[in-house]
C-alpha cells in the first residue's frame, strides 16, 4: 500500500512565531523568578527576582491584549470555534494540519482554556497582587498567592507537555522546524475550508 503523501505549506507567519518564541521566554522567566521569589532556590536574588517578575508580567499583560486584538482582526479565532460550537452544528471534524486547523482537537480545547482562562486569571491575580496596597481588594493575599501559584503550576506542567508534544511530529524536530521557519508538512489529502483560503496569504 503506498503511503499518504506529505506537502509542505506555510502554516505560522512571522508574527505567529514571534509571539509564540516571546511567550515562551516570558513563561519561562516568570516560572524561573516566581519559584525563587517563593524561596525554592536562590539565583537572581530575591528583590531582582521580583522586579523581573513584575516587569515581565506587567509587560506580558500589556501584549495579551495585542494579541487577543490580533486573533479578532485576522479570523485566527476561527480555529478554535469548532470544539466551542462547530462541534454541535455537524460541521466537519478538522484534525488534519491546515492553514485554519493549526493543531489536533486535544490541542485546540487546551489553548482555549489556557488562553480563555487561565492566562486572564493567572493576570489579574498577579495584577491584583502587584496593586494590592493601591487599590481595594476583595480576596485576603493569601488567597490571591494561592490562586496564583496553583495555575502557574498548570502551566508549568502544560510547558512540560508542550515540550514533549514538540518531538511528536513527522521527525523529532520537525514541529520546532516548523516554528522557526513557519513551514509545516501535511498530508496532501487534506481539505481546506473556503475561509481558510482567504486567510492572510503575505505576511
Amino acid at each position: 500500500m503506498e503511503a499518504t503523501k506529505t506537502i509542505k505549506i506555510y502554516l505560522y507567519t512571522r508574527y505567529e512565531r514571534f509571539w509564540h518564541w516571546l511567550q515562551a521566554f516570558m513563561i519561562i522567566s516568570l516560572i524561573v523568578t516566581g519559584l525563587e521569589i517563593h524561596g525554592t532556590y536562590k539565583l537572581f536574588g530575591f528583590q531582582t527576582a521580583v522586579d523581573i517578575h513584575n516587569f515581565v508580567g506587567l509587560s506580558w499583560l500589556i501584549l495579551f491584549a495585542f494579541f487577543v486584538f490580533w486573533l479578532f482582526t485576522t479570523g485566527e479565532w476561527k480555529q478554535y470555534l469548532y470544539y466551542s460550537w462547530g462541534i454541535f452544528q455537524g460541521k466537519p471534524h478538522p484534525v488534519q494540519k491546515a492553514k485554519g486547523a493549526k493543531h489536533n482537537p486535544l490541542q485546540r480545547l487546551t489553548y482555549l482554556g489556557i488562553s480563555a482562562m487561565l492566562l486572564p486569571m493567572q493576570m489579574v491575580t498577579g495584577l491584583l497582587y502587584y496593586l494590592y496596597n493601591d487599590i481595594p481588594q476583595i480576596l485576603p493575599l493569601s488567597v490571591l498567592a494561592v490562586i496564583h501559584t496553583v495555575i502557574a503550576l498548570f502551566l508549568l506542567n502544560f510547558l512540560i507537555i508542550h515540550l514533549y508534544m514538540t518531538t511528536t511530529g513527522h521527525s523529532i524536530f520537525s514541529h520546532i522546524a516548523g516554528m522557526i521557519t513557519g513551514w509545516e508538512e501535511i498530508y496532501e489529502t487534506t481539505k481546506i475550508a473556503d475561509w481558510e483560503t482567504q486567510a492572510t496569504k503575505k505576511e
